[in-house]
């Protein structure tokens, strides 16, 4: 789960990380209300609030030093829909701004803490060179990023801080405080089950200080039940209706920008799936993991939810029956594609438990399915079809 910036630096600020004086405002006459809360004269930042990074580069933050820079700020950015590299293609509609002091700013720096599944820990990714996409600066600058593991059992200690402070170059009378605040960071992410906390930039200013000037966190789904304050703060303004709608039927989908439908049992499965029609000269409309003890019910949503998303081209799906059972997903199937008039290809390869009761509830339904056994000619069959062949 995703949090917004200013939610994330409120959670931030009870673990003790520095930030700026900011006030949220869902409306026009919020916004007007909360310049109250700072001096216009030293200028404030206008923010759009949104879970994607990329804000600035499309127009989301902008500076105002007076009334009417600030009711400009506000009238272009609240209500717009932004459109940055990490939205989906239309973009994402600004609901809330958050409103900020300004700062002086000696130097800027990147500063992160993730989960390290490889090796089962944390990682820490630093850099000297924040405030721009950190993916560019490790792919030109390799040397120039730092990543540092933690692993759970020994948790943070100082010699990590002073590992940071070297690598960054941190003066040393500024070198104290960044230890103190990546523990902080720590304590946060541990204590809150979060995935990711990145600042960036966290920025020295020019009177020594350390502030985070954004927040963005991610959070472990599976801590949600015992995080209640955290799962208080999901915004589902910021979510997909079709992820949203099939949560109510606990399945795991994702929508993608593809044309390829894709409804599959088991996550390995489902990547497995993706990487095999990329392959094929394709892309998948969707990640959709319908999971292991499907129902009958729960099949027909999984297929609804496919073909409600208007960019698929085809429809592609790939069963292995272990605990899930062919021939509830063949019933499922079925039920959905009469009840919506299906007028997409669909391909179908089932394989294990009650495999061939499945096939013959597919061939016996009237319905047009390509029916496939091999995994690598079925993906070629749907990439064939969805491009009108």
């Amino acid at each position: 789960m995703n949090i917004h910036e200013y939610q994330g630096k409120g959670l931030l600020r009870e673990f003790g990380v520095p930030t700026l004086e900011g006030r949220v405002a869902f409306s026009k006459e919020e916004a007007t209300s909360a310049l109250s809360h700072f001096d216009l004269a030293k200028g404030v930042v206008v923010k759009a609030q949104i879970h994607a990074g990329g804000r600035g580069k499309a127009g989301g933050v902008k500076i105002a030093k007076d009334k009417a820079s600030f009711d400009s700020a506000v009238e272009s950015i609240l209500g717009r829909t932004l459109v940055t590299a990490q939205t989906k293609k239309e973009g994402q509609c600004v609901r809330a701004l958050y409103i900020e002091d300004t700062c002086s700013i000696k130097h800027e720096y990147y500063l992160s803490l993730v989960l390290d599944r490889k090796n089962k820990g944390f990682m820490v990714i630093a850099s000297a060179e924040g405030g721009v996409n950190i993916e560019e600066v490790a792919e030109k600058s390799p040397e120039k990023v730092l990543y540092m593991g933690i692993h759970p059992v020994v948790g943070y200690q100082p010699f990590h801080g002073r590992r940071l402070v070297t690598f960054l170059g941190v003066p040393k009378e500024s070198q104290k405080e960044l230890m103190n605040l990546l523990k902080s960071m720590y304590q946060a992410f541990t204590t809150l089950d979060a995935e990711l906390i990145e600042i960036n930039p966290l920025v020295l200013t020019t009177d020594h200080t350390w502030l985070a000037l954004d927040a963005k966190m991610t959070f472990d789904d599976n801590g949600l039940a015992r995080q209640k304050k955290v799962s208080f703060l999901f915004d589902e303004n910021e979510v997909d209706p079709a992820e949203l709608r099939a949560k109510e039927f606990d399945l795991n989908y994702i929508k993608l920008d593809g044309t390829i439908g894709c409804m599959v049992n088991g996550a390995g499965l489902a990547m497995a799936t993706m990487d095999i029609i990329t392959r094929h000269g394709a892309s998948p409309a969707n990640f959709l993991d319908v999971g292991g003890g499907a129902t009958k019910e729960k099949v027909t949503e999984a297929f609804k939810i496919i073909t409600d998303d208007q960019d698929v081209r085809a429809i592609f799906v790939n069963i292995f029956g272990g605990i899930m059972r062919c021939d509830i997903i063949a019933e499922g199937i079925i039920a959905a594609a009469k009840e919506i008039n299906l007028k997409v290809p669909l391909v179908v390869r089932l394989q294990g438990t009650n495999v061939e009761k499945g096939r013959a509830l597919l061939n016996e339904s009237g319905l047009k399915i390509i029916a496939e056994d091999d995994f690598e000619n079925a993906a070629a069959t749907v990439v064939h079809v969805s491009k009108g062949n």
